[in-house]
């Protein structure tokens, strides 16, 4: 390789890394098959292949910890009642693995290793396969049906069919007579889940185990009935290889596998997976939280909030966030519109920081909602702060006037306002979260002698405040344009 072509490389990767600033967990999250996330006592765990796992305190900083005896492969946990069931494979794989193996359950009263009262009871196996067959007992999904209370177990891989057995959700144990139904092919570790009438299945597509070469993808379709048949929204059924994509490869990481659904409040979502191979971590596998949401009756991962400079926008009128301040008008020539101009066109420079910023009260100042004209009043540069912890797949940002120091804060009185400096205070940290249809909720990590959770909202048009957030009211949501 020339000196041309290396700098060429080098300037190309640098940039790659560089647009790609998205926040992936942060600590160690190295794992490889991640059960669905289970919080306990609040802590955050998930389970990984080869017994143990990952524990979080906020759900943002993951470090190895989670206990899980039996080593084993591909686990799940949920939790039913005041216990924790969990599910694993013991061997199996079909390539290189053959086809033999089983998947056991054990039941906790605790995730926290520390707790006087954490014990697994013995494991029970509870579905098993065998050399010849054309199915894997690995790879365990666990869904607790709302409607009826009924425990359902999926398993298998590429290498088969994918089944589905009923287990009894007071033991654990498999239904005495239950016979495994065949539910898809051409996918593995598998994951169920209901919503609104209707059953999704969760498959991972592709190849695994290959670092940046897998083709690891999640893909799914749905059904009526928890036994099938699951089809795609182009009709194709997963018993024939149909299922349609929920994520693939992003964010400089590849082989997306895995996917576990943690429903954190109504209109809140989080899906979480593995990545194959995270090019920032040297080709590790690691655990990936994103928002989960639902278009046309379908999930999709949704994105990890990005730092920028953007227009806060209401979704319950479209307008934006911006300071309380006096308008500034510009200069400008001015032209009758019908006449013609002689004139040769030379744009427009848009209003700067400089021009308005001496205006503007030295103290606190107030925030409103107005018409957007990309006025600097009305500019938030957005970034996370690195020492603040987070919450379950994000950091916690500041939301700064673009250029200034000057900070939105949450006030102990259920109000905003914002500060001339951004001291990292409590009510200076911000969770930006994405909601099931795509807006946001924005949340103060703590209110000024308040313990209650309130967001941003939009009273009436113009007037923003904190209050409960209402997934079914448009003045909880909002939009982040960069215009």
């Amino acid at each position: 390789m020339n000196k041309e072509n290396l700098y060429i490389g080098v300037i190309s990767l640098l940039s790659f890394f560089i647009s790609e600033k998205t926040f992936s967990q942060v600590g160690e999250p190295y794992i490889h098959d991640p059960s669905t996330i289970m919080e306990c006592d609040g802590k955050y765990y998930t389970f990984g292949t080869g017994g143990g796992g990952l524990i979080s305190e906020d759900g943002w900083t993951w470090n190895s910890g989670a206990v899980r005896p039996g080593r084993g492969a591909a686990p799940d946990a949920i939790k039913i009642g005041d216990r924790y069931l969990v599910a694993y494979s013991s061997t199996g794989g079909g390539l290189g693995g053959g086809h033999s193996g089983e998947v056991l359950t054990m039941w906790n009263k605790t995730l926290d290793p520390n707790s006087p009262d954490f014990k697994f009871t013995e494991p029970v196996v509870v579905a098993s396969s065998k050399e010849d067959e054309d199915c894997d007992a690995i790879d365990a999904g666990l869904l607790l049906d709302p409607t009826d209370g009924r425990l359902w177990l999926s398993y298998g891989t590429y290498f088969g069919f994918i089944r589905l057995v009923e287990l009894d959700p007071n033991t654990g144990k498999r239904v005495e007579g239950n016979e495994p139904v065949n539910i898809a092919i051409d996918c593995e570790a598998t994951d169920l889940l209901y919503r609104d009438g209707w059953y999704y299945l969760l498959g991972t597509h592709g190849t695994c185990c290959d670092g940046p070469n897998s083709t690891y993808n999640i893909v799914v379709g749905r059904s009526r009935d928890v036994k099938g048949p699951y089809v795609d929204n182009m009709g194709r059924k997963m018993l024939e290889g149909g299922g349609k994509m929920v994520i693939a490869a992003r964010n400089g990481m590849v082989g997306a596998g895995h996917f576990g659904r943690y429903i954190e409040t109504d209109g809140v979502e989080k899906m979480s997976c593995h990545f194959e191979a995270d090019f920032k971590r040297g080709g590790r596998s690691v655990l990936a939280i994103y928002p989960l949401l639902w278009r046309d009756g379908w999930p999709v991962a949704g994105e990890i909030f990005k730092e920028g400079t953007y227009e806060i926008e209401s979704e319950r009128r479209g307008y934006a966030l911006e300071l309380a301040v006096d308008f500034i008008r510009m200069d400008a020539p001015r032209y009758r519109f019908w006449e013609k101009v002689e004139e040769p066109v030379v744009p427009l420079k848009p209003q700067t920081l400089a021009d308005v910023i001496d205006t503007w009260p030295k103290g606190n100042i107030g925030v409103r909602i107005g018409d957007y004209m990309f006025r600097p009043h009305q500019k938030w540069t957005i970034t996370a702060v690195p020492d603040a912890g987070g919450y379950l797949g994000s950091p916690y940002y500041k939301i700064l006037i673009e250029g200034t120091n000057r900070a939105l804060a949450a006030t102990s009185d259920a109000d905003v306002v914002t500060v001339p400096e951004f001291t990292g205070a409590p009510e200076q940290l911000w969770r930006i979260e994405q909601l099931i249809d795509g807006t946001y909720r924005i949340m103060p990590k703590e209110i000024p002698g308040l313990d209650e959770e309130l967001v941003l909202i939009s009273v009436g048009d113009s007037t923003p405040s904190l209050g409960k957030f209402d997934m079914n009211s448009d003045n909880s949501k909002w939009n982040f344009r960069n215009y």
